[in-house]
């Protein structure tokens, strides 16, 4: 036993308080502090957390071991002697990338808003297009303001002659609204501060708007407070000064909603009625309530509920006189039902696109019909369905077959925006006007040369997972990839709040395969490949499916040939944490390395961040047994062992983050830096100027994405990416 080896048994016999710096790269890593063990009891079972004391990041100690580490992490990373070749292809791919387009909206004249992102600018901006022009004109440049500000939500009046738009600094996600003439960019009114996201709903004579505001003083509340008691405001443009409170918690005693939901508020189209629909926390099924507009505008809404969390409704939208609604109540792959305006009575709903084996994903109302996306197996089908009684849904021809979402419809007017995506061709908006057969390309941004790239494979598996249950895995690689196990590959999963990995392209991607790398993804339950069920499958306390179902996907990739243990990876972020943490907590020996972006990994004290409440619906309270019992096993902070021979571990966390802080990088980094056995390296790769990562410019994405890769390949034992001693 050589000297390093006897030292790592010391250590592992000892715990973590002895824990030492370690070296790579030639890089000396500060050890983790000294344990300041702190037991909590929950339902008679001790739970000892020896890093609390990371939580208080405004602490001078605190912050000077961050820094410490975050500059530790930039040396060992820059020195990994590929890395500036990955960064000069993946530079050229963004040369040659015209440009990237998302949030697509249409004024009543058929103007055009949309970000937009082209190949020279390191931030999207806002951009208008008059109606049936070309001409592109940039509305809001965020970047004036600063280089890390960025538009986080925006939304223009009805007659396109206003905008209102959202704007934050550094990651945080939180920020101010300002309300511009479109035509002049000068400010209409007093700037809102306190704005969590973005966004505006306009009445529809353009005379004011909707808007949901923190509370005064949130960043002074308790942690977990601080994102509790939104309420949502009128404002109208005759009196800016005396911002109306409309909907929210505790505002009128008919509405019976708990602190951390947040109401959307807005005129139901051609009606003198008002909607608010509440999203309770991250909780997939909404509530909705009903108010008549004059009373709203008077200040003096009387709310009647409409819908329910327990009707399980996903989204609701309307037209003429009908609510559509998406719902999985006895339906666990979802169904459409319709009620009429004015009683919109539920009970009394009919069913306009039954439950079947296909998952209904999406509705949205327009003037010549309701539009829905359905998944059959690995691709998606557009339907339509005309405002009429016994109308049967009409099946759209798509251009290729893939992913297709509804990216904007209204009601007042005909047709969707939709994208289409593949896994191999970059995601592209086209158009499809009322009573069209097909989709028409929309020309927002030119054609890339790294769209659709030839030779590469995808593949679509089943693998069963510990419990027998099949779970699809998406795989991409370069065509003529030998199945020798000899390939680097990166598992990817998430597996929380209902979501999917639809197929779509990023041409960032491609240097990764170039160096001949598998990209696999593994549709794990929490997610919602397979409707309701599935997510419900993989939440609480069945979460432990989300990471076994990761474990067998891997193995699945091993037992292949796709690669070895000593070549694979995993990767997750945010909720993935959990899927990533336990994954490698669980199986240590299976991967070669990790990285976990902005990652949840404190799971029993997830509930405490200001973020945390609301994230209750998706993992449980520690005030419940059952579900304290489900944290506890599905936190990775509280499953490191001393001792364990854990996977290289790349943590990546912007220190802005809102929505998961900061110090559950900090705690969980430092706990299995102190843990392993293996000798490989556990590094926080920290951002001071970046959150959760919306609203990141692209510099700082092609860093991120080719410091995660090149360490990745470093640990995968490529020799052009082996540092020197």
């Amino acid at each position: 036993m050589n000297r390093t080896h006897r030292l790592l048994a010391v250590l592992a016999a000892f715990g973590p308080a002895l824990a030492l710096a370690a070296s790579f790269a030639g890089v000396e890593v500060p050890p983790p502090p000294a344990p300041r063990p702190v037991v909590d009891t929950h339902w008679g079972v001790k739970v000892e957390d020896p890093y609390r004391f990371l939580e208080d990041t405004k602490d001078p100690d605190v912050q000077k071991y961050m820094r410490a580490q975050a500059d530790a992490a930039a040396a060992i990373l820059s020195r990994i002697p590929g890395r500036d070749a990955f960064a000069a292809r993946l530079r050229e791919i963004e040369a040659a990338t015209p440009g990237v387009v998302n949030s697509v909206t249409r004024d009543d004249k058929g103007g055009l808003f949309y970000l937009k992102r082209e190949a020279k600018d390191n931030q999207f901006k806002l951009v208008r297009r008059e109606p049936g022009s070309s001409v592109e004109r940039v509305i809001v440049d965020p970047t004036t303001g600063g280089a890390t500000q960025a538009i986080s939500g925006y939304s223009a009046s009805p007659d396109g002659r206003r905008v209102a738009v959202a704007i934050s600094a550094g990651g945080a996600e939180i920020g101010t609204m300002r309300v511009l003439d479109v035509a002049t960019g000068e400010e209409v009114t007093p700037a809102i501060d306190r704005i969590r996201g973005g966004g505006a709903s306009w009445l529809p004579d353009g005379s004011g708007f909707f808007y949901a505001r923190l509370a005064e003083g949130w960043e002074k509340r308790p942690r977990a407070e601080r994102f509790q008691d939104v309420l949502t405001y009128l404002r109208r443009f005759a009196d800016p000064a005396n911002d109306v409170a409309v909907f929210g918690p505790g505002l009128h005693f008919e509405v019976g909603i708990e602190r951390s939901a947040v109401g959307f508020v807005g005129v139901v189209p051609g009606k003198d009625l008002v909607a608010a629909i509440v999203a309770h926390g991250v909780d997939r099924n909404i509530s909705a309530y009903l108010a008549e507009k004059s009373a709203v505008l008077a200040g003096k809404p009387r709310w009647r509920k409409i819908v329910s969390q327990a009707d399980q409704v996903k989204e609701i939208g309307s037209a003429g006189d009908t609510i559509y609604v998406l719902t999985a109540r006895d339906a666990p792959r979802y169904k459409v039902m319709a009620m009429r305006l004015p009683a919109a009575d539920l009970s009394k709903a009919t069913t306009l696109v039954p439950a079947g084996d296909d998952v209904i994903v999406d509705i949205a109302a327009a003037a010549d019909g309701l539009y829905v996306t359905k998944r059959s197996g690995a691709a998606k089908q557009l339907l339509r369905l005309a405002h009429a009684p016994g109308a049967k849904p009409e099946t759209i021809a798509l251009p290729f077959e893939g992913n297709v979402s509804l990216a904007y419809a209204r009601a007042e007017r005909p047709g969707v925006i939709l994208t289409l995506a593949g896994w191999t061709r970059a995601s592209r908006h086209y158009e499809l006007g009322a009573g069209e057969a097909a989709p028409r390309p929309m020309d927002l941004v030119a054609p890339g040369k790294y769209d659709a790239p030839a030779g590469l494979v995808t593949r679509e598996v089943k693998v069963k997972s510990h419990d027998g249950v099949e779970v699809p895995v998406s795989i991409i690689h370069r065509a003529g990839l030998a199945l020798d196990g000899k390939a680097p590959a990166m598992l990817y999963g998430y597996g929380a709040y209902g979501s999917v990995e639809e197929p779509s392209f990023n041409p960032r991607l491609l240097p990764w395969l170039e160096n001949g790398g598998v990209f696999a993804l593994a549709h794990v339950r929490g997610g919602g490949i397979y409707g309701d069920a599935w997510h419900r499958a993989g939440w609480k306390t069945t979460k432990h499916n989300t990471w076994k179902d990761g474990i067998a996907a891997a193995e699945w990739l091993v037992a292949n040939g796709y690669t070895a243990p000593g070549r694979l990876a995993i990767y997750g972020g945010s909720a993935g944490g959990i899927f990533v943490g336990r994954a490698i907590t669980e199986r240590p020996d299976l991967f070669s390395a990790a990285v976990v972006g902005v990652g949840n990994t404190d799971s029993v004290r997830s509930e405490t961040r200001a973020n945390g409440v609301g994230n209750i619906p998706e993992y449980g309270t520690v005030t419940k047994e059952d579900e304290f019992r489900g944290l506890l096993a599905m936190s990775p902070y509280a499953n490191v062992k001393a001792g364990a021979k854990y996977p290289a571990v790349l943590f990546e966390h912007g220190v802005n983050d809102t929505r998961v802080d900061v110090w559950m990088t900090l705690k969980t980094g430092s706990r299995l830096a102190a843990a392993t056995a293996s000798g490989r390296p556990v590094l926080m790769r920290l951002e001071y100027d970046a959150g959760h990562g919306p609203g990141a410019t692209r510099d700082q994405a092609i860093a991120r994405l080719v410091d995660r890769w090149a360490f990745l390949l470093w640990q995968a034992g490529l020799p052009a990416y082996q540092p020197k001693p």
